[in-house]
């Protein structure tokens, strides 16, 4: 039997270890002291519309039990442009004038400030994954590319695993030579499309045919033959029924192969 620990004493701070599965939400889907008991690592979503104050992520960081690990979204204004929807929840004002300065990766003072904001929350927490998860209005132009080579070679890595979930039309080949060029694990939902390339796998799934989707005991089965045993990966579930979901596939994981 293949034994399952929520907790991997190796998950925060001290590198990832190959063949490790990690089950988890985006997001806290229950009180926190209940997550905490019932899984390993969790995926920020706060960062994305606004990070959190640095006491509010200390206090996460000092709750949560000993292996506990946190990824983090990326912030909106690194990926988003303003006029994305996502914007009503940020707690900053944007000047008319200045919102071609903010989203896409742009070379701007806007986005490597927000870079700069995800550097302290990812020290805060102990994370080491991130995931910039770009929209279908990100399209694959030859200024897109040039922003994103120009932000992933300017930054200060530091020891992180920088994942790329990338949306709308896309091909293979180029998600391939970006994440290849760039080292960025490239996130997908494995329902719907194969990893490409990545030191990790980073799956987050968004419930076959919508958001409101409740994963199948088939469906959970499929995705335990989908995860790359050679390699860590991050399971994270993104739907309505994320808790049960995850908490089933759990489950699954403890049993005999």
């Amino acid at each position: 039997m293949r034994h399952f620990n929520p907790h991997p004493s190796s998950s925060t701070g001290r590198g990832i270890l190959a063949g490790l599965v990690k089950i988890g939400c985006c997001g806290f889907p229950v009180a926190r002291r209940k997550y905490y008991s019932e899984f390993g690592v969790v995926e920020v979503q706060q960062t994305f519309y606004h990070p959190p104050e640095d006491r509010t992520l200390e206090r996460w960081r000092r709750e949560a039990p000993q292996g506990f690990e946190y990824t983090v979204k990326a912030w909106q204004v690194i990926t988003h442009p303003p006029s994305s929807p996502t914007y009503r929840r940020l707690k900053m004002k944007i000047h008319e004038d200045k919102k071609e300065l903010y989203g896409f990766f742009r070379p701007t003072d806007e986005v490597f400030m927000a870079w700069g904001r995800m550097e302290e929350v990812l020290r805060i927490l102990g994370a080491r994954v991130i995931v910039f998860q770009t929209p279908a209005s990100f399209l694959p132009t030859e200024e897109n590319i040039k922003n994103m080579e120009r932000f992933f070679t300017y930054i200060k890595r530091d020891g992180f695993v920088l994942a790329w979930e990338p949306r709308g039309r896309w091909k293979d080949g180029e998600i391939k030579d970006i994440c290849n060029g760039l080292d960025l694990v490239h996130t997908v939902d494995p329902f719907k499309s194969r990893p490409l390339h990545g030191s990790i796998r980073y799956y987050r799934l968004h419930g076959i045919g919508g958001y409101r989707y409740r994963f199948t005991p088939e469906d959970l089965e499929r995705l335990r033959d989908l995860v790359d045993r050679k390699k860590t990966t991050y399971v994270m579930f993104n739907n309505v029924y994320m808790y049960q979901d995850a908490l089933n596939f759990i489950h699954m994981e403890s049993l005999p192969q």
